[in-house]
């Protein structure tokens, strides 16, 4: 095991009726919170009215800022950078999933910033200070809620860039697993993929190799997500499976997982930003897509891990390693499909033809993350597996 420093300042506020308790602890922070949230759903499902309820009663004065799309774009973050600087705000409140939760982030990033936002993502400028965030979840799929991280897209180029900084980790993050009984079957498959993805990119690409106690936390959370899933799919309010993928889907990125494996790298989700970035398409869709495509390219530098993976999580009872790490890819992508999430660019409305125009974009990401031996020509010859 590597050494690691693991803090995370995150307070989890977990279980049925506890949005009820947000006004009293954004006021911790502030009189004044600017609410960030989306298209509008959480105003049909009632968590508006919640937690209108709950800051109203702890007095607070609130600037609304809706609109956040599923995928976050940059010019909507200015705006509501230029919002909390008007108003003057004390504190950021995300009520969404990660999408929301990202862009409250950049908001939060861009208040105090005396250079151009985008100048974190691109690594030009390191963040100094930030305005507190605070979290009501209402998708789970990125952790958002609980790690230092964001991702937003600008438009312009179509560059889905991310960055991370202890100054926009959540203060506090409140988890009603009842918020998504509501949530549809396509985009709770698509939380389970990107949760899992998230995971895989830390057991695959680690420099330790075989981190027994890391493995299994891996192993374990990736099938109690996959169980979960199979429930949900079934039974939507399913209370039980709801709590334990929100938990399980946190617990995915928040460092705990990758505590200790050493410096790690994210190809897969390198590969994926380009999708969602110039087709608009759910997160976690591009990557059913292109994980196994990444991991069939990977399969020389990483079979032992490969068959260790589909022997633990899919069973397989194959001594060849190259055997069972081919069919480990074919279980994982398998199961993708069984949820309905789509594993190849024609399920998602994407033209072959674009290969080139894709690798071009995500050879740019490649670049600013260090992911030198990513070029252009490798990552077409990666996509050609996602046809």
């Amino acid at each position: 095991m590597k050494n690691f420093v693991y803090e995370n300042p995150t307070k989890i506020i977990f279980g049925e009726g506890q949005i009820a308790r947000i006004g009293g602890e954004v006021k911790q922070f502030g009189r004044k919170v600017l609410l960030v949230y989306g298209m509008g759903s959480i105003k049909k499902n009632g968590v508006y009215d919640q937690v209108a309820g709950s800051l109203e009663k702890a007095d607070l004065e609130v600037v609304e800022f809706s609109g956040v799309k599923a995928n976050p774009v940059l010019s909507h973050a200015r705006r509501g950078i230029d919002t909390a600087r008007r108003e003057n705000v004390d504190v950021v409140l995300a009520v969404g999933g990660g999408s929301v939760i990202d862009e409250a982030k950049t908001i939060a990033a861009g208040f105090y910033a005396d250079c151009d936002v985008w100048d974190f993502f691109t690594r030009r400028a390191v963040i100094q200070k930030a305005l507190p965030v605070l979290t009501v979840l209402t998708v789970s799929a990125s952790a958002s809620e609980m790690n230092a991280a964001a991702v937003i897209t600008r438009e312009e180029e179509a560059q889905k860039f991310s960055f991370r900084s202890p100054h926009i980790q959540p203060k506090i993050s409140i988890l009603d697993p009842t918020v998504q009984f509501s949530l549809d079957a396509a985009y709770s498959a698509y939380s389970a993929v990107d949760a899992i993805t998230h995971m895989l990119e830390g057991y695959f690409n680690a420099k330790e190799v075989i981190s027994p106690l890391q493995d299994g936390l891996v192993e374990t959370l990736t099938k109690v997500i996959m169980e979960d899933i199979g429930v949900i799919l079934e039974n939507p309010r399913d209370y039980d499976a709801r709590a334990s993928i929100m938990w399980a889907t946190t617990l995915a990125f928040n460092g705990l997982t990758t505590a200790g494996v050493g410096s790690f790298s994210l190809p897969a989700h390198m590969l994926e930003h380009p999708l969602s970035a110039i087709y608009d398409i759910a997160h976690g869709a591009g990557l059913s897509i292109v994980l196994p495509a990444w991991m069939r390219y990977a399969l020389p530098e990483k079979e032992v891990k490969l068959a260790l993976f589909a022997r633990r999580v899919f069973g397989i009872d194959e001594k060849d390693d190259r055997q069972a790490a081919l069919r480990g890819i074919e279980e994982l992508k398998k199961w993708f499909a069984s949820i309905g999430s789509p594993v190849s660019l024609k399920e998602a409305g994407i033209p072959e033809s674009d290969l080139e125009k894709i690798a071009a974009n995500a050879a740019v990401l490649a670049e600013v993350w260090g992911l030198r031996d990513y070029t252009a020509p490798v990552i077409e010859e990666i996509l050609g597996h996602c046809i």
